[in-house]
């Protein structure tokens, strides 16, 4: 049925009015939140209804059944309505976010409970609670780092609302509430809403991680608090001072202090300048990598080029003879001390002699050592290297305008710098440029810069823009592949494990015993594919042990058994399991005709063993043999007093491979690696998804198509072959100004 024209439009008025209110980094979290968070919902009631469903269909009782039938009815009618309400509900998270630390009850109790309030009404809500609260707790342990920063980062963006308190949209309590809040008008049983909370956790609050690592990566773009190493916690009380300690390395509560912490290392690369500086002055011509001044040796008589003139002088440079394919060669460096030294010798045959101020001077070489470090960091794809590359002379003179480039992280092209880097960093192959739409849009955009730059930062802020809005689109679309994919290799692999384990144990039970031929036809075509659905549906309806007993049962009843009080047993025993049997390869939809003529030969097998005589019994000692022989073999001291070469190697091995092990164990979801190939190829991925039941790893492209799998052992064996290489994702700014600052610490001493 089609919607009415008169609804649709009002809650996209109400959505904008709600976006136009927001900055617009929140703006952008916002549309990428509400996106994620609607695909989720969608797998969530989708699981739900096939879990009600599967419900009713295995229920004891008619009750039970129109009970779960019922439920699914009812959440199929409103479902529509719950999505809605919580959009709508994100919205107001976003644009009046809570404090963290509210109370997590999803009704307002203002008084407290008496006897007369005491029901089984507060006992459902009490169940409902301890789910909620479980749901939020186990969120907060595996998602604390990226919780934390984006706490850090909306606090500052919220200054208002958060004088008191920390403040975050995002925080799973804030989006457990909201999902209870619109499930209120489900008119359902307390078994049934807690199943309904059960998938919510399953599918969204499971998933939550990957919406806060691209919500933190937005802020970051922004300059919000891009690097947490600098800065400090503000203690304003005793608790705050204890827990201070242990987040203060996590993040800061205001933008100010981001500010602060860069133009204190700023001040600290200006200060190992000036050193260096000075004693290039007093060895002149001793080789030193960094050069001072670019004009010659320092004359204090020489007038000083004011910044103005050598802004406009490289602002008459020619533009690179590249035409309109900056991507042609190899990603290059321009001298631009030798530069700017050529600059002001055109100057002085013009006039007197002329010599830079020693502020310009810092900011040419700060520049250069910027670049220097760009083509040499690793994390940067090599067609983005190229690109960026040809930017040293626009990014020179914005330096030359306002120094605040190299200070102040919300800088329009510092930003855009750092967003170019990021959106650049899951590109492998030069032979994909010209059918792919990033590169195309990093292109032009390095095209108008070099264009178009005329000392106007807008250019800045309008590229900023255009790129967000660019990334917004191709990352919804990566991100509804990759959660596609992600979900299909998690089922392949887990049937996969699934098959594995089933193959392994009957082989295991099967192996060395003289089964007949009709019982093991039975176990390995048949009862085997029961096994396979109870694994793969254990962690809901707990049917694997009893899958597995009903093996372990058959296989002991067709043993000889002098024993009376076995014998009895038997007699218990048989009954239920053929009716187990029955049942369960019914349920597998097992051929009908075929099931009938296997009982009747599984009845013969069980009813012709439980009459053989004492004389039989011999036949254990098939399956005594090899467990004594394995025995005996452990007990010889030939064998145990000293490892073989073998063992002692491998031994070694283990102990090395422990090292990688732990830096595969911190790979999170999102993390960017590079794989080396033997040929001398290599090629980029993003973690996408750990399926831990079988200890492997999903890796995806930028367009969320799998690319590899790889087991956790395989990946420490990578790494210790140095095929493989995790990429660091922090802004690219900030890692090169702490970069230099290292390399001119160790060339000051």
């Amino acid at each position: 049925m089609k919607e009415q024209s008169g609804i649709r439009p009002v809650t996209n008025r109400v959505d904008s009015a709600l976006l136009n209110s927001l900055p617009e980094p929140v703006q952008r979290i916002y549309t990428s939140a509400s996106a994620g968070l609607a695909d989720l919902l969608l797998a969530t009631f989708d699981a739900i209804d096939d879990s009600l469903f599967e419900l009713a269909n295995n229920a004891r009782s008619n009750n039970d059944q129109n009970r779960y039938f019922e439920t699914m009815r009812e959440v199929r009618i409103k479902r529509k309505g719950v999505e809605k309400r919580f959009q709508e509900g994100l919205g107001n998270l976003f644009h009046t976010p809570p404090a963290v630390d509210e109370n997590l009850h999803p009704h307002n109790q203002e008084s407290s409970p008496n006897s007369d309030t005491l029901s089984l009404v507060h006992n459902d809500e009490l169940e409902e609670q301890v789910a909620i609260n479980a749901m939020v707790s186990k969120a907060n342990a595996s998602f604390q780092g990226p919780l934390l920063q984006l706490q850090s980062r909306f606090t500052a963006i919220y200054p208002e609302l958060s004088k008191q308190q920390a403040v975050n949209p995002l925080a799973p309590e804030h989006l457990c509430l909201l999902f209870i809040n619109v499930c209120s008008e489900l008119d359902i049983a307390i078994r049934e809403r807690l199943i309904i909370l059960k998938h919510f956790d399953r599918y969204v609050m499971a998933n939550l991680g990957q919406l806060l690592e691209e919500s933190n990566r937005i802020l970051v773009a922004a300059g919000i608090i891009p690097d947490f190493r600098y800065k400090g916690h503000v203690n304003n009380s005793p608790h705050e001072a204890t827990a201070g300690t242990e987040q203060g390395s996590a993040g800061s509560t205001s933008q100010e202090q981001a500010v602060a912490s860069q133009e204190e290392l700023l001040e600290q690369i200006q200060g190992l300048l000036a050193q260096l500086r000075r004693r290039n002055d007093q060895h002149q011509g001793t080789g030193n990598p960094v050069s001072y001044p670019p004009s010659g040796h320092r004359n204090l008589h020489i007038p000083r080029m004011e910044t103005s003139q050598l802004y406009q002088m490289l602002s008459e440079l020619p533009p690179p003879a590249l035409g309109n394919d900056l991507a042609q060669g190899q990603p290059e460096t321009l001298d631009l001390q030798q530069l700017v030294k050529n600059l002001l010798q055109q100057q002085s045959r013009d006039g007197s002699p002329v010599a830079l101020r020693e502020a310009d001077e810092d900011l040419i070489n700060l520049v250069a050592m910027l670049f220097e470090f760009i083509l040499d960091d690793y994390n940067l794809s090599a067609p983005i290297q190229v690109l960026i590359s040809r930017l040293q002379i626009p990014i020179l003179k914005v330096a030359l305008q306002d120094r605040a480039f190299f200070s102040k992280p919300s800088h329009p092209a510092r930003r855009l710098f750092n967003a170019l880097a990021r959106a650049g960093i899951g590109w492998s192959d030069s032979n994909e440029k010209n059918r792919d739409r990033l590169y195309h849009k990093i292109h032009d955009i390095v095209f108008r810069i070099i264009n178009e730059y005329d000392g106007d930062v807008a250019l800045f802020d309008t590229l900023n823009k255009e790129f967000d809005g660019f990334l917004q689109r191709e990352d919804h679309k990566s991100r509804l592949v990759e959660q596609r994919t992600r979900e299909s290799e998690r089922g392949r692999i887990k049937s996969q494990k699934a098959q594995e384990t089933v193959d392994a144990l009957l082989q295991q039970r099967l192996e060395n015993r003289p089964i007949p031929e009709s019982i093991r036809d039975i176990l390995l075509n048949g009862w085997s594919r029961v096994m396979f659905l109870a694994y793969l549906r254990d962690d809901t309806e707990h049917r694997w042990n009893s899958s597995l007993r009903a093996v372990d049962d058959l296989l002991w009843c067709l043993r000889p058994l002098p024993d009376g009080n076995e014998r009895e047993q038997w007699v218990r025993v048989v009954p239920p399991l053929l009716k187990t049997l029955r049942s369960g390869l019914e349920e597998v939809s097992y051929n009908a005709t075929r099931l009938d003529t296997m009982m009747a030969a599984l009845k013969r097998e069980l009813t012709e063993a439980f009459r053989r005589q004492a004389h039989e019994a011999a036949l254990d000692e098939v399956d005594i043999e090899p467990e004594q022989g394995a025995k005996d073999k452990q007990q010889d001291p030939q064998e145990t007093e000293l490892p073989t070469a073998v063992q002692q190697q491998k031994a070694l091995e283990e102990a090395a491979m422990e090292e990688h092990l732990v830096t595969v164990d911190g790979l999170l979801i999102g993390q960017w690696v590079e794989f080396s190939l033997v040929n001398g190829t290599s090629f980029r991925c993003k973690l996408s998804a750990i399926i831990k039941e079988a200890d492997c790893y999903v890796f995806v492209n930028r367009m969320g198509l799998k690319v590899v799998e790889k087991h956790r052992r395989d990946l420490a064996h990578e790494l210790r072959r140095e095929r493989l290489r995790v990429l660091e994702q922090g802004a690219l700014m900030d890692r090169a100004m702490d970069a230099i600052l290292g390399s001119l610490s160790r060339k000051a001493g």
